[in-house]
């Protein structure tokens, strides 16, 4: 098992801050709109050093997509923020009609996403969203796992002509990938590869998974890691090659078991090669208040639920 450190704990919406920071200063086509959560969505440097760039609309989520998707027109990209909740369920209308129907190149960045959002409770921890957006035409929907994933997930988004859903969250979480990595989307990152078992995560997923992989290794389990950022579009080839050497695997991600990650993968596996898979995952629950700790614990999302799912997808060989 290949061995993964980190030095430091950051959240991954100060990694969305510093990539449209830098992007404020190296792409003059850029505009930030915000609705009410500046701090929360760490965008205060990129409007201290771009006010003539930069759109407070106030709580009014439904016409900052309105307006971010008319800023196109001109030639703009705009990168909306809010939280998770309040940039899909609440205005899912306005990005159906005004920016998926019509293939606006609007990036839709969305913090405190899932459980992990903690005390805020059942009311603010979507946990629909990616099902929500993954099932727009033209919508690619990415999940980073870590700070520096993060900022590149945000540069390279700028480049990419369409809809985008970058999704991120609140809590500290492992900083371990590098800091000068080349994020390509739709391409899944090799984390470690074995042969007894596939265990394909997302998101604050993804280090629990990584800690999995290490006590499964203990346990004399040969587990391959696949970090998918981006689930929309899916890197099918690396799912199917992983497989194809492993027969079985376990999909783990912050979201609801149904329509998330393990649902396109299921689906990818079903068209080529049916294959025993567990998933980590909500099962058809709505969350509570609490801290994101004891949250993923209790609902299921822990590095000890990964280990047993890899164990329950072993023996379906």
């Amino acid at each position: 098992m290949k061995k993964y450190t980190y030095t430091e704990k950051k959240d991954t919406r100060s990694g969305f801050g510093a990539g449209l920071q830098q992007l404020g200063q190296t792409n003059p086509n850029v505009v930030a709109l915000c609705a009410d959560l500046i701090g929360s969505l760490k965008m205060d440097a990129f409007k201290a050093e771009n006010p003539e760039r930069f759109f407070q609309v106030g709580i009014a989520e439904a016409n900052m997509i309105g307006i971010a998707a008319g800023l196109t027109i001109g030639g703009k990209i705009p990168f909306t923020g809010t939280f998770a909740n309040f940039s899909t369920g609440r205005v899912y209308d306005q990005i159906r009609q005004s920016v998926a129907y019509s293939d606006k190149n609007v990036k839709i960045c969305a913090s405190h996403a899932g459980l992990t959002l903690g005390e805020d409770g059942a009311t603010h921890q979507i946990l629909e969203d990616i099902g929500l957006m993954k099932m727009l035409p033209h919508m690619c929907v990415i999940n980073p796992c870590d700070y520096n994933q993060t900022k590149a997930a945000t540069i390279a988004i700028a480049d990419y002509v369409g809809p985008v859903y970058l999704r991120f969250g609140r809590p500290t979480v492992p900083n371990f990938t590098p800091a000068d990595q080349k994020f390509e989307i739709g391409k899944a990152v090799m984390l470690n590869e074995g042969t007894d078992v596939t265990i394909i995560a997302t998101g604050h997923l993804t280090w629990k998974a990584i800690e999995a992989g290490e006590k499964l290794a203990e346990q004399g389990i040969s587990a391959e890691i696949i970090n998918i950022h981006t689930i929309k579009p899916l890197d099918n080839e690396a799912i199917l090659k992983s497989i194809a050497k492993t027969k079985c695997l376990v999909t783990a991600e912050e979201h609801q078991m149904n329509g998330g990650l393990g649902d396109s993968v299921a689906q990818l596996l079903s068209r080529h090669t049916p294959t025993p898979q567990e998933f980590v995952a909500v099962n058809d629950s709505f969350g509570e208040s609490g801290t994101p700790d004891e949250l993923m614990t209790k609902y299921g999302l822990d590095t000890i639920d990964i280990i047993n799912a890899a164990h329950s997808a072993i023996k379906r060989k």
